[in-house]
């Protein structure tokens, strides 16, 4: 094929995986509207607190029949809200449908990277469109490698929005039309720092979604999971990233020495990597020495995700610099 027509087809896939993280929204977002709920921290923690079951009850297995009062620890009886066995049914095939829908845009956003990059003959995040496709594919598969460990299909609704939300910007807005890029990102550290970033960026987005849900979720029984959960993986996403983010920073002062002849020029880009690195590493040094946990540390976190969102996308467009590859 042509490099033409490799353009074109990655173009192509890049709508393809919009469609298919839209289809996986929704699924994900039946999931979550109709299924288990869980309770909050009142109904858990407190003694005679009333817990409401939504889980379908099978008749005769030892309790009373769907739609009866069931007896909890926690307090005494309540009457269910009984989804019916056709309908719990059909809304754990809407999560499975949903999580496959999810690979298959994986899938798509992978192959219009690749064949991207093979019409330009380069590694493919050498602008601003070629950037924010690739985070949206490092966000995604984040979400996807952790569900495979945990399940963590609550968040498939606000991830795949994100993604496509992101597919969407890079299409409408940051759309450039393949080809090479200036002579000081032709080089091989490309493929180092920017993956490293973009591979951080990609963890960092599920813990940010993670910490605005942590917000969203009441005290009280809800679809999300405890706020405790919440926090462990977001928690767990920004220990991974950290190592990865600072490994790009230190890349990207290298690469700068090759290209500039300096480490540290005061460029935007640098600060605000500076910047975001300071701010994550204030978070993790917060709940280590002072034991910050709950809304004091997501907050913390969330200020950061703040950060790295400018550093990735505010600086490259509103900020002129040495970094100003955005070409809008």
């Amino acid at each position: 094929m042509s490099a033409e027509q490799l353009a074109g087809l990655s173009d192509l896939f890049v709508v393809a995986a919009v469609l298919l993280y839209v289809l996986a929204m929704v699924g994900f977002a039946i999931e979550l509207a109709f299924g288990r709920t869980h309770p909050g921290r009142a109904a858990a923690g407190s003694a005679g607190a009333q817990v409401t079951v939504k889980e379908p009850v099978a008749v005769g297995a030892g309790a009373g029949g769907a739609g009866e009062p069931v007896t909890t620890d926690a307090g005494p009886a309540v009457p269910p809200v009984p989804l019916g066995e056709p309908l719990g049914k059909g809304v754990a095939r809407a999560g499975m449908v949903a999580l496959g829908l999810a690979w298959l845009g994986w899938a798509a956003n992978l192959t219009a990277i690749v064949s991207r990059g093979l019409a330009v003959e380069r590694w493919p995040w050498g602008n601003m469109y070629e950037f924010v496709v690739a985070i949206s594919f490092a966000a995604v598969t984040a979400f996807l490698l952790t569900q495979l460990r945990h399940s963590v299909r609550f968040l498939g609704p606000f991830v795949m929005v994100t993604a496509a939300l992101g597919l969407g910007l890079a299409v409408k807005v940051f759309y450039t039309s393949a080809g090479p890029v200036v002579p000081a990102l032709n080089s091989y550290w490309i493929a180092i720092h920017v993956t490293a970033a973009i591979t951080a960026s990609g963890l960092l987005t599920l813990a940010g979604v993670s910490g605005v849900l942590y917000l969203m979720r009441g005290d009280g029984v809800s679809r999300l999971p405890s706020r405790e959960d919440l926090e462990r993986v977001a928690h767990r996403a920004i220990v991974f990233a950290f190592p990865v983010w600072t490994f790009a920073v230190i890349a990207g002062a290298l690469w700068a020495d090759r290209a500039w002849g300096r480490y540290w020029g005061w460029d935007p880009k640098e600060i605000w990597s500076f910047i975001t690195w300071v701010a994550y590493a204030a978070y993790l040094h917060a709940r280590v020495t002072a034991g910050w946990r709950g809304k004091a540390a997501t907050i913390v976190q969330l200020l950061a995700f703040g950060c790295l969102l400018f550093n990735l996308i505010g600086v490259n467009v509103f900020i002129s610099g040495l970094h100003s590859y955005a070409d809008v």
